[in-house]
């Protein structure tokens, strides 16, 4: 199952997840509105009862028309954000649909093999340099599959291919696997975190501004901060 990087395409999830106004705030128009009707009203109403002998200060008149432009900016401000996020909205729908049936690399131990020739790649993430890296591959029923020895790595992402056989040579069946990695740290064996590659399967945008989720073929829903690379 190879997966190739797309570059032009890895800021989507980046856009999808940035952070978006509080659609509430989009209902704040309407008290708005009504605070800069009542302004002017009060204003207009003051000077046609104010004393001509004693009129008001001409400073005091200046503060009130600020206050009362700034009011109308703050409106019209609110007002261009609403129409901001349900521009936001639109673009992140669309641009979550082109993820569908789309290849991902994932921070999981699990992985959906439906054609056991084509193999597997993924990674593994080795936090110092370590001796006894070994991958143990179980199928869906916890039966392990496959033991993959790959010795000593150093620090860092380590790329690694199962090539869809089993300890005895065969192809394995069609299915859900999991893959489980160690390796020995200062003497220790340690699980190590895996990355590979799945389908999804439908996306799901989060609600108020929240993350955005992904249905991803034998895995499940994730996060979409979760995600590592988007392939073609």
């Amino acid at each position: 199952m190879s997966i190739n990087t797309d570059n032009s395409t890895s800021s989507i999830l980046s856009s999808l997840n940035a952070g978006s106004k509080n659609s509430s705030s989009t209902t704040e128009t309407g008290t708005s509105a009504l605070g800069k009707d009542s302004f002017l009203q009060l204003l207009v109403t003051q000077l046609n009862n104010q004393n001509p002998l004693d009129p008001q200060d001409n400073t005091e008149f200046v503060s009130q028309l600020a206050q009362f432009s700034s009011l109308e900016s703050m409106q019209n401000l609110d007002t261009t954000l609403g129409t901001f996020y349900s521009s936001f909205q639109s673009s992140q729908a669309l641009q979550a649909s082109s993820l569908v049936g789309r290849s991902v690399i994932v921070n999981s131990s699990k992985v959906q093999v439906d054609d056991p020739s084509a193999g597997v790649k993924g990674s593994l993430v080795m936090p110092s340099k370590g001796d006894g890296v070994t991958l143990k591959i179980y199928d869906d029923s916890g039966d392990l599959v496959r033991t993959v020895d790959m010795g000593s790595q150093k620090a860092g992402n380590i790329d690694f291919t199962w090539d869809g056989k089993d300890d005895s040579g065969e192809l394995v069946g069609a299915g859900s696997y999991t893959v489980k990695a160690t390796a020995t740290l200062d003497g220790t064996s340690t699980a190590l975190t895996t990355y590979l590659p799945a389908t999804v399967n439908s996306v799901t945008l989060g609600q108020n501004g929240g993350e955005m989720t992904l249905n991803l073929a034998g895995i499940g829903a994730v996060s979409a901060s979760s995600i590592q690379t988007i392939g073609k």
